[in-house]
């Protein structure tokens, strides 16, 4: 037998050098990924990102350095998956064509953006079936708050909003037994307004006011101020109410058109009161089309004190809201009750200012007052 060669040992398989993981470029960078640069822990980042005031401003120099050259962009998502919300504050306007919501949107923001919490804006175009579409996206999203215009909404939307279990302001109007208030409100009385409009031409002089007013089917605070009108019409008992309206949203040229309706049934008018200012311009324009001198003529009041009221020929008498109380009492309740706060006044009434321009003579107590000083 001839002795066989002892097999060959079989040399062991080469181990794979390990890699270093690297990060794909699609990959989104972490809060871990800010730490471990900036030599902090992922709390301390969280920290930061929630209540920068609350970190040391050594250790807030460093993660905000990282942050910045990094690019890092928080990851709201995962972080209201955490907490069961989001620092997101949904504001619902009915329209961001009308200026009267701007000043009060941009209060909102500004004061939320302070307390670290951005708004997410929804336009309902005065519809409430869009705006109930627009709640129950925003509700998906855990928003920690909610702000919504008005107090008329679909029982589905009233629903969503009080079963959310987060703070809810309906502003720009006030609660009534046929418009209960859902949690928190801050507004004033759209009836007042009106009432006031019509008011003062009297007192100016005036004896015979009509009113036009546009949308009053789609904006619900219009119809208020259109029954306010017809309420002091019915209370001075000088004539019957006239008022005019178009569903068109309301504009300059809807002014000039409902005006020249009202005199051509209505020609010894001599005040008009407007739904909001843009048409008390059209009405500024067609008295000057025809020769009528404002106020001798006919006397004219809007609602807003838009930016051109006190620049136009004459300059127009109105009523103004105020806009920017609205939106730092709104910030303010949902402030207070995301910080576990007791809100002592839930619900606040504020008052409109009459402001009384060339548009309209000063009330008649207000001329003798002038008389007897002069």
């Amino acid at each position: 037998m001839t002795a066989q060669p002892p097999a060959k040992p079989i040399p062991p398989k080469p181990a794979k050098p390990v890699r270093k993981k690297t990060r794909r470029a699609t990959q989104r960078l972490t809060m871990t990924d800010v730490a471990d640069a900036a030599g902090v822990s992922p709390s301390t980042v969280s920290l930061y990102l929630r209540k920068p005031e609350a970190v040391s401003e050594e250790l807030a120099t460093r993660v905000r350095t990282v942050i910045d050259q990094l690019g890092y962009v928080p990851n709201l998502v995962a972080g209201s998956l955490a907490a069961a919300k989001s620092r997101t504050v949904g504001v619902i306007l009915p329209s961001i064509t009308n200026s009267f919501f701007a000043e009060t949107y941009n209060t909102l923001q500004s004061a939320f953006q302070t307390a670290h919490y951005q708004t997410l804006l929804g336009v309902s175009e005065f519809d409430p079936e869009r705006e109930e579409e627009l709640i129950r996206a925003f509700l998906a999203w855990s928003p920690a708050a909610v702000v919504v215009t008005g107090l008329h909404h679909t029982e589905r939307t009233r629903a969503m909003l009080r079963s959310s279990g987060v703070p809810v302001v309906e502003m720009w109007d006030i609660p009534s037994a046929q418009t209960p208030a859902v949690d928190m409100t801050v507004g004033f009385s759209h009836f007042e307004v009106g009432r006031r409009q019509a008011a003062h031409l009297y007192d100016q002089g005036s004896r015979k006011v009509a009113y036009i007013g546009a949308a009053v089917h789609q904006d619900m605070r219009v119809r208020s101020r259109t029954d306010g009108y017809e309420d002091e019409v019915r209370r001075r008992g000088l004539h019957e109410p006239i008022a005019f309206t178009a569903p068109d949203t309301a504009s300059t040229p809807v002014g000039i058109w409902l005006i020249d309706e009202v005199f051509a049934l209505h020609p010894d008018i001599d005040g008009v009161v407007c739904s909001n200012d843009a048409m008390a311009l059209g009405v500024l324009f067609e008295a000057n089309r025809r020769g009528l001198s404002v106020p001798e003529d006919l006397a004219v009041i809007g609602f807003g004190d838009l930016t051109f009221s006190a620049a136009c020929l004459p300059p127009l008498s109105t009523v103004r809201p105020p806009q920017r109380e609205i939106g730092e009492l709104a910030a303010g309740q949902i402030l207070a009750r995301l910080n576990g706060t007791t809100v002592a006044q839930p619900h606040h009434g504020l008052d409109c200012e009459l402001v009384v321009r060339d548009s309209t003579r000063p009330d008649a107590a207000v001329r003798v007052e002038r008389q007897e000083a002069g």
